[in-house]
């Protein structure tokens, strides 16, 4: 039997856990739809992997829950600026290939969505993924229901760096701190742990017609 998440109780305790009160149109979407494609592809999955889902959402995103551009620009150009100057100061140390620079063709491979999507080997790997071509459209990542493929999938699979939700939250491990592997190293792993467990105690099942008192 598929057990649903109750929806109101999830939305009442994220927005005085996690949202200071008040939840805006476009937050309410966002979690929405990645409830909506975990429960309908995953029914029998982990809720501790929604959880994780949803926490990487809310930080990649600074808690808009809604498809983003790197920088938070609303325009490539305005992120690529962005970005040349943070890594001209010092302030990208991890950046190993600088990899929003427009290659050849003029499309440029910087992170968009939910969960950061770049370098176009990762667009090329999304566009298996998603049934969409992101090497010839790659804005076509902030669209919100391939957004929520990519975070999902991507996650559950190992597409990012090769750990997957099912390494680090499993029956004998319960390691939210290292689950941060499957996206990005441990940049931020105990914040997201933190947002994890969280999402995580918003989550009850809906009780079935009939059953309340």
């Amino acid at each position: 039997m598929v057990i649903h998440i109750d929806r109101t109780f999830f939305f009442d305790s994220v927005r005085q856990s996690l949202f200071k009160g008040a939840l805006c149109a476009g937050q309410v979407e966002g979690m929405t739809a990645i409830l909506d494609v975990f429960e309908e592809r995953m029914p029998q999955a982990d809720w501790r992997w929604l959880a994780y889902i949803l926490a990487t959402a809310f930080h990649e995103t600074a808690f808009t829950m809604q498809p983003v551009r790197e920088t938070l620009a609303d325009s490539d150009a305005k992120a690529i600026e962005l970005l040349d100057n943070a890594y001209a100061a010092g302030k990208l140390s991890w950046v190993k290939t600088v990899y929003w620079k427009p290659d050849e063709t003029g499309k440029c491979w910087l992170g968009r969505g939910l969960v950061q999507l770049t370098h176009k080997r990762n667009y090329e790997a999304m566009s298996a993924i998603t049934g969409i071509d992101l090497v010839a459209e790659p804005d076509r990542a902030m669209e919100m229901a391939a957004a929520v493929t990519i975070l999902v999938e991507g996650m559950v699979v190992g597409s990012f760096t090769g750990h997957r939700l099912a390494d680090h939250l499993n029956a004998e491990k319960d390691d939210w701190v290292n689950a941060r592997r499957i996206v990005n190293g441990t940049d931020r792993a105990e914040k997201l742990a933190g947002y994890g467990r969280t999402f995580h105690a918003a989550m009850r099942p809906q009780e079935a017609p009939g059953t309340s008192s």
